[in-house]
């Protein structure tokens, strides 16, 4: 899918959401269509630096962006839909947002909003989006929802590392310099994210008992989006209270999903949309003029509450409500219409989720072993560890109806004649491993 991403941005993408010749302050033309006069021109985000240079780091966001809406057809989605689907919303919702704030003539670029690496455009953009495409798809079935847990913790940890360094560079490298501004959003980032973390954790902890590696992972990513529109506006002390709102406000967001029965699989909305949210909201409140003008090129301008600046909050109250909702109804438009067409349908048959998408849709498992269980609870039943039960409890047992005593006398009886012809005649026979599935015991209460 980011190979027609990248397509898509080259083809006419970067011209729609930066062409400086569009006047209507909604989306861009075609002035750069096909990447044509895109070359050593000052970029539209800093003079510093070429347009060319520009619109590749641009890309990269466009691509984050549809890669986070892509996780709405979790466990249920067909590929080949998606990826017409995320060519046709990068074309007619990701373009004009980024239009909207960061394009010369964008109505949210001269209204003033305070947006600093896409909190509209990426956060809001990818999260409200995905809650749309997971309405349109419907939700699994129950059986699939009981039985969802992560595939890998380690891997969630590697993958939340990668994230938090890359994003250094996504929010960083949005100054387009090496100047101060660029080191604050660093610094903020760094603040937002550990706090966010740390209070998702505590959070859990309330409830489970437990400081689980997936709540951190969560909370960080949590801190990271709202650290998006916030980090290259504000001093490092208020990241501390924008990390641990987000990593709060996003935690309760997750019950979201359950309220509206809507089956957000990856949390796009309560992580993504939800974390922008906050950034953006927050900015109104603690944006500083000093920051902003940090970078050597951008012109004074006023900041959030503390420079006195009271209208910026019903400006950024206004942007997100204005996101929110063209996000969402033109994704489940685009959805539906897509859905519609004969060959393209959205969802997979029940018996492909029953199999699983790597199964069914790629043909490639990301482990490659030999299940003994698919499901959590095959060949297991609840057992009480003070009974002095294993955990594997195959429920096969039950159905020979044969008990632990019957089993134990009969191998004691036949013990000594298997042994003498295993002596007598050795056996070649190696047992496969649904043979040891199904002669797995477990041990007497």
């Amino acid at each position: 899918m980011s190979s027609f991403d990248r397509f898509q941005w080259f083809f006419w993408g970067y011209s729609l959401a930066f062409s400086p010749t569009a006047t209507n302050g909604f989306i861009g033309n075609l002035k750069h269509f096909g990447l044509m006069n895109v070359f050593n021109n000052p970029s539209p985000g800093s003079p510093l630096i070429p347009e060319l240079v520009y619109s590749f780091f641009q890309m990269e966001f466009a691509c984050v962006t549809a890669a986070i809406l892509v996780g709405g057809i979790a466990e249920r989605g067909r590929v080949l839909p998606a990826v017409v689907l995320t060519f046709l919303w990068t074309t007619l919702v990701y373009c004009p947002l980024a239009y909207w704030v960061w394009g010369a003539n964008g109505w949210a670029f001269k209204w003033g909003v305070f947006d600093f690496a896409g909190g509209g455009p990426v956060e809001i953009g990818s999260g409200v989006s995905g809650l749309a495409f997971s309405w349109v798809l419907g939700r699994r079935s129950e059986t699939e929802l009981l039985n969802f847990r992560p595939h890998n913790v380690s891997i969630v940890g590697l993958g939340t590392s990668l994230l938090w360094f890359g994003w250094l560079g996504f929010n960083g490298g949005s100054a387009f310099g090496a100047n101060l501004r660029a080191v604050l959003a660093i610094w903020n980032t760094m603040i937002a994210a550990a706090f966010g973390g740390a209070v998702w954790c505590l959070l859990d902890f309330r409830i489970e008992k437990r400081w689980t590696m997936v709540g951190f992972c969560s909370g960080t990513i949590a801190g990271l989006v709202a650290a998006t529109p916030s980090s290259g506006y504000v001093h490092p002390w208020s990241s501390v209270i924008i990390g641990a709102l987000a990593g709060a406000i996003c935690n309760f967001a997750t019950k979201v999903k359950f309220l509206v029965r809507v089956d957000d699989a990856l949390d796009l909305f309560a992580e993504h949309a939800v974390g922008g949210i906050v950034g953006l909201i927050l900015n109104a409140f603690f944006a500083n003029s000093t920051v902003i003008t940090s970078d050597g090129f951008t012109p004074n301008v006023p900041g959030g509450w503390i420079n006195h600046n009271w209208k910026q909050l019903y400006i950024q109250f206004a942007y997100v409500c204005a996101t929110c909702g063209y996000s969402f109804v033109v994704t489940a438009i685009l959805a539906k219409a897509v859905d519609s067409i004969p060959g393209l349908r959205l969802r997979n048959t029940p018996e492909a989720e029953r199999r699983g998408m790597d199964e069914i849709e790629i043909g490639e498992f990301a482990s490659d072993y030999i299940e003994i269980r698919r499901d959590f609870t095959d060949g297991a039943a609840p057992f009480d560890s003070t009974e002095g039960r294993g955990f594997f409890y195959p429920k096969a047992l039950a159905d020979r109806e044969v008990s632990f005593a019957d089993h134990h006398s009969n191998d004691l009886e036949n013990n000594h004649h298997r042994s003498s012809e295993s002596r007598a005649e050795p056996t070649n026979h190696t047992e496969t491993m649904s043979e040891k599935t199904e002669n797995t015991v477990a041990p007497p209460p």
